[in-house]
């Protein structure tokens, strides 16, 4: 009776320890999963805010191109570089730094030729008057605003989910069922130096 009742206390100790483990676990994956989930969250918005500048960006042309007819180089640069940064997607759920720096220098690239159309736009002191160009210029920069605050929401989701998986004993975890390190946004190359300005 007494190896029977040692034998049971020592499977309730072992059932006790593997149910606390497995709580344990199942835990430690549901929250691994809820930071991925917010991680993805986080890359729609940025997505939504870079979608939101690529549907200013006809109306903008439009605009300028009723007042600026023959500065159709710039207006054709602006829309060819929204069709690429438009067709550069990421998943979610397989950000890679490759595919980062493709939509990072597809994004630039729109970037770029806006900030030519703004320069072309100087030349026209009848289109910096109107109203229409005008609000479209405020939305603009509002919406570039909104793109550097979800890229840096974005950033800091992603460091605290790797930073998650990376902890001891979760990262037995990650490892386990394959939660990898998400990337970050970087500065594109040449950020460091001051933009020159020429009059």
């Amino acid at each position: 009776m007494k190896n029977l009742s040692k034998g049971l206390i020592t499977f309730l100790l072992i059932a006790g320890f593997l149910l606390l483990l497995f709580f344990w676990g199942m835990k430690s994956y549901n929250n691994l999963v809820s930071q991925e989930e917010s991680v993805s969250s986080a890359w729609s918005q940025v997505e939504n805010v870079y979608q939101r500048r690529a549907d200013l960006i006809p109306n903008l042309v439009a605009t300028v191109k009723g007042y600026a007819e023959h500065e159709r180089e710039t207006l054709e640069a602006v829309v060819n570089a929204r069709s690429k940064a438009t067709q550069t997607t990421i998943d979610p759920t397989n950000i890679t730094a490759e595919k980062l720096q493709e939509f990072q220098a597809a994004q630039g690239e729109l970037t770029n030729a806006l900030n030519r159309l703004m320069v072309v736009v100087e030349k026209y002191p009848d289109l910096k008057a109107n109203q229409n160009f005008l609000e479209l210029q405020a939305q603009l920069e509002g919406t570039e605003n909104r793109i550097t605050v979800e890229r840096q929401k974005f950033t800091e989701t992603a460091k605290s989910y790797n930073t998650l998986i990376r902890q001891f004993p979760r990262n037995i975890i990650a490892g386990l069922f394959g939660f990898e390190r998400k990337v970050y946004f970087e500065a594109q190359e040449g950020a460091q130096n001051a933009p020159k300005v020429e009059f």
